[in-house]
């Protein structure tokens, strides 16, 4: 394992950390800074916007760069960012600092991807980028929680503190361990923005907002469900997001080395398998030892899409894939607005709390889909090159050359 990856993974963990931790500090961001907790709660909205806006934006506005100077602007913005949270004496300012941390989410996990699969062999991509999305699932297990309980014993700010402290560890791995990646010849943002004429791009786009909205439809609102229908105690609900989050690893790790050996099957394979996990949940969901063990699955099956279609993007914007990948991540994005939206519509219509698990498996179904009609598309093209057309195999007839006569005649 090339130690970048370990400095692209740190970088990660602090990205994540810092997107998610705040969901467990709404109360007492409220409280401190004397706004509701809805209020409060748009800082996540706010943060999950940047992403999308900021992911090709940040992207495009570092081409010129080469990509390891790039990742350390990227870095260097998220301290900023982060030490602003920290600081910050109003509700305003604590915005603003989320917003451009926000900034660089996008754009360091797409450029990140790009240069992890360039330090493997061709049939490690995947797995590469697997392993700096390492990074994020810990943020899940290991960072929101620590960042959560540091808050609530020393005040929200000494999260953001924290947080920034280990940007600046990972800025300092990348710097001391990623090695210089030069531009590619020829690349510019004309040949980046080439790439979304391309219909597979698209569509590999639409599958990762499809089959990542399936797991954030029914994980939003994991809570509710485990206490409601499950019969466990609040105080449990951090455990069972401890056991998802292990399952989140363990499934990275997966579908890291399934997409290395085979990209559009195990792709086919793991969201089928998400939407009929997703089936499974609603009924296990109201028995405590059932429920949990289907959420480990859950866990380990939702995040295995993430490298397949992490992949699949930079295979189809091959030449040019910085500025896809990064749109990726925003697609990621896009997926977990979509899905809590759906999710959020259905309880509210009083279908209860089975039914953004439910909205979560049509979602995946929908995601498998799009990935089908890629597929495809890519069979129809492979087939189009190998029947070539008669005409361009057999050599022309020269000027004057008469036809030869028939064996019959």
């Amino acid at each position: 394992m090339p130690l970048a990856l370990l400095a692209l993974a740190l970088g990660a963990f602090g990205i994540g950390t810092t997107e998610f931790v705040i969901v467990g500090l709404l109360p007492e961001v409220a409280g401190d800074l004397s706004v509701s907790i809805p209020a409060a709660g748009m800082l996540v909205t706010g943060y999950a916007l940047g992403v999308v806006v900021g992911a090709p934006l940040m992207t495009a506005a570092g081409n010129r760069l080469p990509r390891k100077t790039m990742l350390v602007v990227l870095m260097g913005v998220f301290i900023a960012g982060n030490l602003l949270c920290a600081l910050a004496g109003d509700y305003g300012a604590l915005m603003g600092g989320r917003l451009i941390a926000s900034l660089t989410h996008g754009a360091f996990f797409g450029i990140g991807s790009v240069v992890a699969a360039d330090l493997v062999a061709p049939d490690r991509k995947a797995g590469a980028i697997a392993l700096m999305f390492t990074g994020l699932t810990l943020a899940n297990v290991l960072g929101v929680p620590l960042g959560t309980f540091l808050g609530q014993q020393f005040g929200w700010r000494s999260t953001f503190w924290a947080v920034t402290a280990f940007g600046v560890v990972g800025l300092l791995g990348i710097i001391a361990l990623v090695p210089a990646q030069p531009r590619p010849p020829g690349a510019s943002l004309r040949g980046e923005l080439a790439v979304f004429a391309r219909p597979q791009v698209w569509l590999a786009l639409l599958t990762t907002m499809l089959g990542f909205g399936a797991v954030f439809a029914s994980f939003t609102y994991l809570a509710p469900m485990m206490t409601e229908l499950a019969g466990f105690s609040d105080g449990a609900v951090a455990w069972l997001l401890v056991l998802f989050g292990a399952g989140l690893c363990v499934g990275n790790v997966l579908g890291g080395k399934a997409a290395d050996r085979s990209l559009m099957p195990s792709l086919y394979v793991i969201l089928g398998a998400l939407a009929v996990v997703l089936v499974v949940f609603t009924f296990t969901a109201r028995a405590p030892l059932p429920a949990a063990v289907t959420l480990a699955v859950f866990g380990a099956v939702g995040f295995a899409t993430v490298p397949p279609l992490q992949a699949r993007v930079m295979q189809q914007a091959e030449g040019a894939p910085a500025l896809a990948s990064a749109a990726n991540i925003a697609a990621f994005n896009l997926g977990n607005a979509l899905g809590a939206w759906l999710g959020g519509l259905a309880v509210d219509r009083g279908l209860g709390w089975t039914a953004p698990t439910w909205i979560g498996a049509g979602l995946a179904a929908a995601g498998l889909c799009t990935a089908l009609l890629s597929g495809r598309a890519d069979r129809r093209r492979a087939a189009g090159k190998r029947a070539a057309p008669l005409d361009s195999v057999l050599p022309a007839p020269r000027q004057g050359a008469t036809t030869p006569p028939s064996p019959r005649s």
